[in-house]
């Protein structure tokens, strides 16, 4: 397995693996590697001739006070785990020359990252965005694999892609958690035991939501109102936002009539966890 740090050198490879005729499967990480991460790369190797992986702690898509410069990171572990999937090339650039001195561009997918997470972290998605259409360029991925832990992450970059007539496929892969159902996050590391334990009240407040609509509930504030009181039933959690919205373009519901999306976003002390729900009626 290959390590890049150098932009040129990167494009020459994806040269060479494109006048092969190779197809690239890419799998874009900030690191810190997970089984939710090698799910994603084993899903790439299924598919592709040629797997990549980027690691790179994306600085434009952190906002004031939060934790870039404290983002775990694990660069030979990354690399070992990486290499037992079968990747082969792992992309790992410096700040300096995905963000030379002067930078002044960025890409901004408008409306559905004004809801959920982008209400509460207003730069977040610009940064993403950003940052991902760079990486499109730099790889020239025949497909690229996310996670559907990160459900308004993955609607955003499937938007930009069309809206941009991009050549990539975008595929989401399911959430992978924890055997007591909490979700796998590199951020989960910043949690101390016992918040670790109160964290599983995200995904079994998910799934109680679930179990209403399945029994008949299609008043969605009443579903709001049942999730948060769920949530503080534990003293340790600090949510964010509680809500229900479309699958699709992520607009609140008030009433359950199609797929809707149960979406959390709970703070654990340093931790900011998020999880969701796809639930179709």
């Amino acid at each position: 397995m290959n390590l890049i740090r150098d932009l040129a050198e990167l494009k020459n490879e994806v040269r060479g693996v494109k006048s092969e005729g190779q197809s690239i499967g890419f799998v874009p990480t900030m690191g810190f590697l997970h089984e939710g991460h090698l799910s994603l790369l084993r899903e790439a190797r299924r598919k592709a001739d040629y797997v990549v992986m980027s690691i790179f702690v994306n600085p434009t898509q952190f906002g004031r006070d939060e934790d870039y410069e404290d983002y775990p990171q694990d660069l030979e572990g990354d690399q070992k785990k990486a290499a037992e999937e079968g990747c082969d090339l792992i992309f790992f650039p410096e700040k300096k020359d995905m963000y030379p001195p002067g930078y002044l561009t960025y890409v901004n997918v408008e409306e559905i990252t004004e809801v959920l997470c982008g209400a509460c972290r207003p730069v977040h998605f610009r940064g993403v965005t950003t940052i991902v259409a760079k990486l499109f360029n730099l790889v020239e991925p025949d497909r690229a694999y996310f996670g559907q832990k990160d459900a308004q992450q993955a609607l955003v970059i499937k938007k930009m892609v069309e809206d941009l007539n991009m050549n990539v496929e975008i595929i989401v892969c399911p959430t992978v958690r924890e055997e007591d159902g909490v979700a796998m996050s590199s951020r989960n590391k910043y949690l101390q035991p016992v918040e670790r334990k109160a964290a599983q009240i995200i995904y079994s407040t998910l799934l109680a939501a679930r179990e209403k609509i399945i029994a008949g509930e299609r008043n969605a504030e009443v579903l709001r109102k049942f999730m948060w009181q769920n949530l503080s039933q534990e003293p340790l959690a600090d949510p964010d936002y509680v809500e229900i919205v479309d699958e699709k373009k992520l607009q609140r519901v008030d009433q359950i009539q199609g797929p809707v999306l149960l979406a959390l976003a709970v703070k654990f002390g340093q931790a900011r966890l998020i999880d969701n729900l796809l639930v179709e009626v």
